[in-house]
């Protein structure tokens, strides 16, 4: 045994002497056995220690057993070979320390071989000095040699103490261990696999370590342990998975570089399907993407892409699902690559998954839709963002406007089917090629989904959008084809929403682009036309419907001895709704916002008020817009405003060729539905005397147009009133009016033709309008010229003047009615010391 002197001497006792050994070295103890059964052990608490080789002879010689085997280590060890001393007082090297290992192994003893790389570890790796650990390294990479494939049955306690040699300060060490490392997982190979987390957790660290010599001895470990794995079947990737998508957001170039490198690895590897837990590092992945090293970047997009190839080839073994709301994140990046990328993705999701999507609608459109407005620095991102919006689109069928839950929920088993988008929503799409190869793939019975259209979701988002003001023209147009869209697939529950709605609709009128004023009409014409909007026991004609109208939205009442504005159910008057294509209860409520629209913003009046009403001309009924939007005027308080929207709509009527049919309908009165109308918007046309004589000119009632200019006398004759003549003149010359031009030929069957004419003569001034209508009737034939011998022939206007049944007498007290009463307004405002209308200077 050893003890230590009382001057810090080693004393070596035996059973009959004491020798001593020499000055202690540190902390460096040599303790001898006495026996060869105790000497094997002896391993299990060997020390280092520094003396002359007379006195290690000595010290050899003094001990009474059989040869001994002391460990012997100079320092430093990689500059002095590892030596063992035997008992005969002999040196052996490291390879004598190999052999020495090797017969352990063949004579299968276990207990010895843990002894020795106990001591290697506990004494030496893991010492508190840097010699002995960088000593101990080299003695367990020698183990290891030594251990061949019988390595594998040692590696945690080979391996433990070197990972823990990565962590030290000395960059030198951090060397030696991944030297050492390295010489054990190239004896063990596929043995190491077991231990595969806690070497890639130490390489991952080494990966981003400063030294440059470390750094590449972690690359040589690196290398060796993918050629293992790449090699191997027995790779556990469930067990390595957690850990990767841990060390996957590291913000590490380096450590990025080597996580990105063994992901392309294992991807690479037939027997590892890295797909199934693509939703575990997808994220991360799209976060590298975004790296400042273009190395880095070109790697994480070389990785995506080979992802990407995978999904496409087995999109049946994809879990869309769980990465849907990852894509819908990174679609809204900062980072144009990234955003690209992710809506690459999403547009291969959409095509590929088919309606798995569809509960992630509303997170897809949140991300797609603004991208939609992005210039040419972003077109590519632009153009996929539009693909992914079209095959979302797509995948809204009918069947999700089913209200049973069990008929709502669609089965993925069943491919959906392709729903052809109108002409008018395929405008301005952009390259759709791609649309018509996408597929849906079918799944096993076993893995039915229900799938449920979010439309809440869907609507809210939409909604907002059309609410930020900072929303670009393209997705403002985008919204509005989805919300046409959603209105023609599922019609009963949007009309859930239809009241959240309206307004923002109603405001996008006034948007600056003409192409989102024509989108959000399509959708306020499919909301006051569809069948699904029409509540029971209410209609255009139903007076419930008028009080609740009236109530809500404040239309005025009607003025002393007016008509009511609409038929209470069962009356027959003129005034009811002629039978045109039925409108649902939105109709109304749509015509009189409108009408509320152009009375406060009179600028979008002026300026869209002919473009909106015609293009609502040709989306939904004429005869019905012009009818109700008289009913409406004909109560308006405002009376200014109501003539000026008068005028707007009898030009609209005069010269619109989307109202070409409707002119004719006017041109006879023959039907009772036609002369219903007349009168309807005659009583609304009052509130401008010049549109009420061209109106009756239209419906060649020109008696009551020579008796209505005959009352002109009466009224105040204004510059406005006067300009609103000259226009009327202009507008007889025009095409519209050839067959009353015509008409003047039969002088003697269209005296009042003529008359009306010369008192619009007489109203003029002496001006360009009075020249040219004076030219005019100066081409009026004599009658006596134009006799024939059937003087029992009568004109159509004759007939058509005695067999319309219409009350002219009533209709023209009902003009002095309207006409005293702006003049009264007119009095009234300029009592109150507003700007009167412009009058005639004479």
């Amino acid at each position: 045994m050893v003890n230590f002197g009382s001057r810090g001497k080693v004393v070596v006792r035996t059973d009959k002497k004491v020798w001593l050994a020499g000055h202690l070295s540190r902390d460096l103890i040599l303790k001898v056995s006495p026996t060869f059964s105790q000497a094997a052990n002896l391993l299990a608490d060997i020390s280092l220690l520094r003396v002359t080789r007379e006195t290690r002879a000595r010290l050899l010689n003094a001990a009474a057993f059989t040869p001994v085997y002391v460990l012997l280590s100079y320092a430093p060890l990689w500059s002095q070979p590892q030596r063992l001393l035997n008992g005969r007082g002999q040196f052996l090297t490291m390879g004598e320390l190999t052999r020495l290992v090797r017969e352990f192994v063949a004579q299968n003893n276990a207990v010895q071989i843990k002894h020795v790389i106990q001591i290697l570890s506990q004494e030496f790796a893991l010492s508190q000095h840097p010699h002995s650990r960088k000593g101990g390294l080299i003695g367990l990479a020698a183990c290891s040699i030594a251990l061949g494939k019988d390595s594998g049955l040692y590696l945690k306690e080979l391996i433990e103490p070197v990972l823990t040699c990565f962590n030290d300060a000395d960059s030198r060490l951090r060397y030696y261990a991944c030297e050492a490392l390295y010489n054990i997982v190239k004896v063990a190979r596929g043995s190491v696999l077991p231990h595969f987390n806690v070497l890639f957790d130490g390489l991952s660290k080494l990966a981003a370590d400063p030294d440059p010599n470390v750094k590449s001895g972690s690359e040589l470990l690196d290398r060796l342990l993918k050629d293992i794995v790449t090699e191997s079947n027995k790779f556990d990737l469930v067990g390595f998975i957690p850990l990767l998508r841990e060390r996957i957001y590291s913000n590490n170039q380096y450590a990025r570089q080597f996580i990105i490198s063994w992901i392309l690895v294992l991807e690479s590897v037939p027997d590892i399907n890295l797909l199934d837990y693509l939703p575990e590092i997808l994220d991360g992945l799209f976060q590298i993407l975004g790296d400042n090293s273009k190395e880095i970047r070109k790697m994480c997009e070389v990785a995506l892409g080979e992802f990407l190839k995978e999904i496409k080839k087995n999109p049946s073994s994809v879990k869309f699902a769980e990465m849907a709301n990852i894509l819908v994140i990174h679609c809204q990046a900062s980072d144009d690559l990234i955003q690209l990328t992710a809506m690459c993705w999403m547009r291969e999701f959409i095509q590929l998954a088919g309606r798995v999507m569809l509960p992630y609608s509303s997170g897809i459109l949140t991300a797609v839709l603004p991208c939609l407005s992005y210039d040419d620095r972003k077109k590519s991102i632009k153009e996929v963002a539009n693909v992914c919006n079209q095959s979302l689109m797509k995948l809204v069928i009918p069947e999700d406007d089913e209200t049973d839950e069990s008929k709502q929920s669609l089965s993925l088993q069943t491919e959906p089917k392709e729903e052809s988008l109108s002409q008018q929503e395929v405008t301005s799409s952009g390259d759709d090629s791609n649309l018509s190869s996408a597929s849906v793939f079918n799944v096993s019975s076993t893995d039915r989904v229900p799938v449920t259209l979010n439309l809440d979701g869907i609507v809210q988002v939409l909604d907002c959008h059309l609410h930020d003001s900072a929303t670009g023209m393209m997705t403002r147009i985008a919204v509005l084809k989805w919300l046409y869209h959603l209105y023609i697939k599922t019609p009963r529950k949007m009309f859930r929403h239809t009241d959240s709605l309206f307004p923002i609709l109603l405001r996008t009128l006034s948007d600056e682009s003409d192409e989102v004023i024509l989108k959000d009409l399509e959708v306020l014409a499919e909301i006051a036309s569809s069948p699904a909007g029409q509540t029971e026991d209410q209609g255009p004609c139903d007076g419930s419907d008028m009080r609740s109208s009236q109530s809500e939205l404040h239309i005025p009442g009607a003025w002393p001895g007016q008509a009511p504005l609409l038929c209470q159910p069962g009356t027959k008057g003129m005034e009811c709704s002629p039978s045109t294509p039925t409108m649902n209860s939105y109709f109304y409520k749509f015509m009189i916002n409108l009408l509320k629209r152009f009375s406060s913003e009179r600028k979008l009046l002026e300026t869209r008020g002919a473009f909106i009403i015609r293009q609502l001309c040709l989306l939904l009924n004429a005869e019905n817009i012009f009818h109700s939007m008289a009913d409406i005027l004909l109560r308006e308080e405002d009376l200014k405003f109501a003539s000026t929207m008068v005028h707007t709509l009898n030009t609209i009527l005069l010269t619109s060729s989307e109202l070409f049919q409707l002119r004719n309908q006017l041109k006879d009165l023959k039907t009772p539905e036609s002369r219903n109308l007349f009168c309807c918007l005659y009583r609304s046309w009052c509130h401008n005397p010049v549109t009420t004589v061209s109106l009756c000119f239209l419906t060649q009632n020109y008696k009551h147009a020579y008796d209505l200019i005959q009352k002109f006398g009466d009224l105040e004759v204004t510059v406005d009133f006067l300009t609103e003549v000259d226009k009327l003149v202009q507008l007889i010359e025009c095409p519209i009016f050839t067959y009353l031009r015509l008409q003047l030929l039969d002088v003697k069957n269209n005296p009042y033709l003529i008359k009306a004419l010369y008192g619009l003569l007489m109203l003029l001034p002496q001006s360009s309008a009075f020249q040219l209508l004076s030219h005019r009737l100066q081409c009026v034939p004599n009658p006596e010229l134009l006799q024939t011998t059937d003087s029992t022939k009568t004109t159509l206007g004759f007939k058509k003047a005695t067999a319309t049944n219409i009350d002219y007498l009533e209709l023209l007290q009902h003009f002095e009615r309207v006409q005293n009463k702006h003049l009264e307004v007119r009095h009234q405002r300029a009592g109150r010391g507003e700007p009167p209308d412009r009058r005639v200077v004479l």
